[in-house]
């Protein structure tokens, strides 16, 4: 079974307990963390997938790194996880905790592509015009850059995309150069 699937099994279960116990924000801030400490220190992630390193010390260094930082029932599904021999699922489980917590919250996810790092003003625009698409009240969105695009932007909001990039343009205007309107087709 793939880490994703294993993965979103706990999360829903982990979703449910924090709902029950009303810690949803608690939890969800917990997994920001623990994505955020896999983000900018790949050897702590080398260490939750090494086969060499006993599961007795993963667990000793995660418990010395979260305990008393974050909730109970974070350490508690950790703690389970690596009993269980699968903490090099645990990265998985973080980033999906937050999918879910978009989704329980109603929170709509974009992706936004510039040539340059967008600003305050642009990211402004850009979340009012995701939320009009995606007809969502609260909308997560994601920026990049993309310096491929020459100019402009690509949106991407649920299954639709707004391509407002020079490079598509350039490339649409190069298909009509492409068509000969004065030989005769046969």
């Amino acid at each position: 079974m793939s880490d994703l699937r294993v993965a979103s099994r706990y999360v829903k279960s982990l979703l449910g307990l924090a709902v029950e116990q009303g810690v949803v924000e608690e939890v969800h801030k917990d997994m920001l963390l623990f994505t955020k400490t896999c983000r900018e220190n790949r050897n702590f992630t080398m260490m939750l997938r090494s086969p060499v390193i006993r599961h007795e010390n993963k667990q000793a260094i995660l418990q010395k790194l979260f305990k008393g930082k974050v909730n109970k029932l974070t350490l508690a599904i950790i703690d389970i996880i690596t009993k269980k021999n699968r903490e090099p699922i645990l990265p998985a489980i973080a980033l999906e905790f937050h999918n879910a917590y978009n989704v329980y919250k109603g929170i709509g996810k974009a992706y936004l592509k510039t040539t340059i790092p967008a600003d305050k003003e642009l990211i402004k625009v850009m979340e009012t015009i995701s939320k009009k698409l995606s007809g969502k009240s609260n909308v997560e969105l994601e920026t990049s850059v993309d310096d491929s695009l020459i100019g402009g932007f690509i949106l991407n909001v649920g299954d639709r995309q707004i391509d407002a990039s020079i490079k598509s343009k350039l490339k649409a205007l190069s298909l009509k150069f492409d068509e000969n309107y004065f030989i005769k087709k046969t």
